[in-house]
C-alpha cells in the first residue's frame, strides 16, 4: 500500500516532515510521497528520515493552475529535489501567493472584515500562508463562527473576499514538472468543477497540455468515483496514482494511507509511475 499525496506544516498540514515519515512507517506503507503546495521546503528533513524507516520516501509537490476559470491542482511526482531551475520557479510561485494574500487583506477590509498579516501568520506554522490560515484568523477575530464558514461566505472561490492569484496554466505546470524529471498528475479530479462536471473531454484536453496521469484513488472518493476515474485513465492511456491528501489536524478523520478508512492504493501504481517517469525523461 502506498500514499502519493500528503502535506506537512511546510504548506497547509500540521505535521513535521520527520513525523510524517514515521507515520508512513507506522501505517506500513511501502512508499510515501510528500507533496506540499508550491514548495520542496519539507523534503530535506523528510529524506533525512529514510534511514529510520522501511517506507520508501519520495519527492513531490502540488501546484495550482487555472483551468476553465477554476483552480486545478497538479501533483508533480518524483521531481528532482536538487533541480535549481525548478526551485527558482517555486520561489516565484510563492511570490505570487504572497502578493495575492496581501491583496486579499485589502479586499477583506473593504467588505468589513479587517485582518492583519500578523493575525494570519499566527495561524500558520510555516512561511507559506494559504486560505486555510485566513479562515482560521477570520474565526479568531470573530468575523465568522468557524473556519468553514469563512470559505462559505468570505474567501471561497466565488465569495466577495476572494482574490485570484496569477495562476499557472496546466501546460506550464506540466512543463515545469517534466523539466524537473517528474510526472505531472491531475490531483483529485472529482473535487473540481462540481458533481455534474463531465471529465471525459476535459481530461483529454489536459492530456494534450502535457498531463501524464490522474489521481484515481483518493482519500475522500466514493467507490463510484474511484471506478470512474481509474476507467477514464485506462481509456486515455494515462497513469493512475493515489493518495490520502493527509493534512494532519487540518483535515480531521483523514488518515495517512487510509483516507476516511477505505483507501488502499496498490503498490504497482508506483511501478507504472516510475516507468512513465523514464519515458518522460526521454522526450
Amino acid at each position: 500500500m502506498i500514499d502519493l499525496h500528503c502535506h506537512t506544516l511546510h504548506s497547509d498540514g500540521t505535521d513535521t516532515s520527520e513525523a510524517l515519515a514515521l507515520l508512513g512507517a507506522q501505517a506500513q506503507l511501502t512508499a510515501l510521497c510528500l507533496t506540499d503546495h508550491d514548495t520542496l521546503g519539507g523534503i530535506p528533513a523528510f529524506l533525512a528520515t529514510q534511514p529510520l524507516v522501511s517506507t520508501r520516501l519520495l519527492v513531490g509537490t502540488e501546484l495550482s493552475c487555472m483551468f476553465l476559470g477554476q483552480s486545478l491542482h497538479v501533483l508533480g511526482l518524483l521531481v528532482d529535489p536538487l533541480d535549481t531551475r525548478f526551485q527558482a520557479r517555486l520561489v516565484e510561485l510563492r511570490g505570487r501567493r504572497d502578493d495575492r494574500n496581501r491583496r486579499m487583506l485589502l479586499r477583506l477590509a473593504e467588505i468589513g472584515c479587517p485582518l492583519t498579516y500578523e493575525e494570519v501568520e499566527a495561524q500558520a506554522d510555516s512561511p507559506l500562508l494559504s486560505r486555510v490560515h485566513f479562515a482560521k484568523a477570520l474565526a479568531v477575530r470573530g468575523h465568522v463562527r468557524r473556519p468553514t464558514e469563512a470559505f462559505e461566505r468570505l474567501i471561497g472561490d466565488d465569495c466577495p473576499g476572494f482574490v485570484p492569484r496569477q495562476e499557472l496554466s496546466p501546460s506550464e505546470a506540466c512543463l515545469w514538472i517534466r523539466e524537473a524529471g517528474g510526472v505531472p498528475v491531475v490531483a483529485h479530479p472529482g473535487r473540481f468543477g462540481g458533481g455534474g462536471f463531465r471529465w471525459d473531454d476535459a481530461m483529454a484536453d489536459l492530456q494534450r497540455q502535457g498531463m501524464e496521469g490522474l489521481e484515481g484513488y483518493y482519500g475522500e472518493y466514493r467507490a463510484a468515483e474511484q471506478r470512474y476515474f481509474t476507467a477514464l485513465a485506462a481509456r486515455l492511456g494515462m497513469v493512475v496514482t493515489g493518495g490520502s491528501d493527509y493534512h494532519g489536524a487540518n483535515k480531521p478523520g483523514l488518515r495517512l494511507g487510509r483516507g476516511r478508512g477505505g483507501l488502499q492504493v496498490p503498490d504497482e501504481l508506483l511501478e507504472r509511475l516510475e516507468v512513465q517517469q523514464r519515458i518522460g525523461s526521454h522526450h
